[in-house]
């Protein structure tokens, strides 16, 4: 029998915002599919939670590991933890994000810098901490959850689309700098899927029908769509992938209304 390439039974994952929406549902689907998870976020509480559910769901044991990815010194303490705990880190999902969605002209320096610490700043320095462990261990794979809104101008959303743009940029350089060292870095980038950050939007009609007027597929994802693309970036059937986006988001990014 031939090797199934999409195989991540065994490999330890890393998943950062994996308390809740599509951290937590990569995290499910990773367990599902035989990987060790360890799930990380700031909150211990939403992470024992988090973890419950998913043993419960699986049968596998979920792992946790508090971080905030915008203490640089959080960061390094989730990855030593992790490795020491672990043995090593095969798998990175780059997740943890926030939005504050007001117009260009109501954006406060407070405002950019909560969404670009966490959302930029906080995904490089992990993959940075992740990477160097990855390098030294000779590979592995992550996966920067960017978005479509890194590609495609929206509305009411300035510093989430610059930080987006930034992981995609970032996933490019960090791909060229790590290839040889064995170390793949791609990205995925989401339109709509029903979450806690956006379920006030999609229960608004008028939002609603906006986001499916501009949808090909006519609908939003459903969490579980996310599962398939991540796993294949991150197993060995992308073993000759490295610095892609691959857009999730059901044809907005190439529909010329």
């Amino acid at each position: 029998m031939s090797k199934n390439i999409f195989d991540v039974r065994g490999k330890h994952v890393l998943i950062t915002g994996a308390s809740r929406g599509i951290g937590f549902a990569l995290a499910q689907g990773f367990a599902e599919a035989g990987a060790k998870v360890i799930l990380a976020a700031r909150k211990q509480e939403d992470l024992e939670q988090a973890a419950r559910q998913i043993e419960v769901a699986t049968g596998q044991v979920a792992f946790t590991q508090q971080v905030d990815v915008r203490d640089l010194v959080s960061i390094a303490a989730c990855v030593e933890g992790v490795i020491e705990a672990y043995g090593r880190i095969d798998i990175l999902i780059n997740n943890a994000g926030l939005n504050v969605r007001v117009p260009a002209l109501s954006v406060t320096e407070q405002d950019w810098d909560t969404v670009l610490d966490t959302d930029l700043k906080g995904a490089f320095f992990m993959a940075q901490n992740v990477g160097r462990s990855m390098v030294a261990n000779g590979g592995g794979s992550i996966v920067n959850i960017s978005s479509i809104g890194g590609q495609v101008a929206l509305r009411t959303g300035v510093a989430y689309a610059a930080a987006k743009a930034g992981v995609l940029h970032m996933t490019r350089v960090l791909a060229v700098e790590w290839a040889a060292k064995g170390v793949r870095v791609n990205a995925i980038g989401p339109w709509y899927f029903r979450t806690p950050l956006t379920e006030k939007l999609l229960d608004n009609p008028d939002y609603l029908r906006d986001i499916l007027v501009r949808t090909p597929m006519g609908r939003v994802g459903e969490l579980h769509e996310l599962l398939g693309p991540v796993l294949f970036l991150a197993s060995d059937a992308a073993s000759y992938v490295t610095g892609q986006a691959l857009f999730v988001d059901g044809g907005m990014g190439v529909y010329g209304f």
